[in-house]
């Protein structure tokens, strides 16, 4: 059975959520790496099972973020490609396991529109980890 305290938790977790895509869509870059705890990791993985992008530290993803955000549409800098001048991600199923007082494991479905249109989607895998007071991101998983 749940209690208010799972509650509270549980709606803190959907708002980070929120914030990270709002404050990634909207090039916020600040807010967007406020979202992770201070040593919080984000990575992925190509489709084909090879090395995508790997950040950790909120230091290192806003950095990362900051790169994005100045690298003109149908640019490459030494940090990112950008295809897209505009991005709008679309959070879907959300599953929120509480693992312990200050501990999380969530699995949330994703897909983005952009200028061209639908360009992809997939799943946020993350264990979150309330610091400071904040449910925030310690790991992303993006797939």
């Amino acid at each position: 059975m749940l209690t208010i305290d799972d509650l509270v938790a549980r709606e803190a977790i959907r708002d980070t959520l929120a914030k990270y895509n709002a404050s990634g869509d909207r090039s916020r870059t600040e807010d967007y790496a406020a979202c992770f705890t201070t040593d919080g990791i984000i990575e992925s993985a190509d489709r084909k099972g090879g090395k995508g992008l790997y950040y950790e530290g909120r230091a290192a993803i806003l950095a990362w973020q900051n790169a994005w955000k100045n690298t003109p549409k149908g640019e490459e800098s030494a940090v990112v490609k950008r295809s897209a001048e505009f991005v709008r991600h679309n959070l879907t199923t959300c599953k929120i396991d509480l693992t312990g007082p200050d501990t999380a494991d969530v699995r949330t479905y994703w897909m983005v529109i952009t200028d061209v249109g639908p360009d992809h989607s997939g799943v946020y895998v993350d264990k979150f980890r309330k610091e400071d007071g904040e449910w925030l991101i310690a790991h992303r998983k993006v797939r």
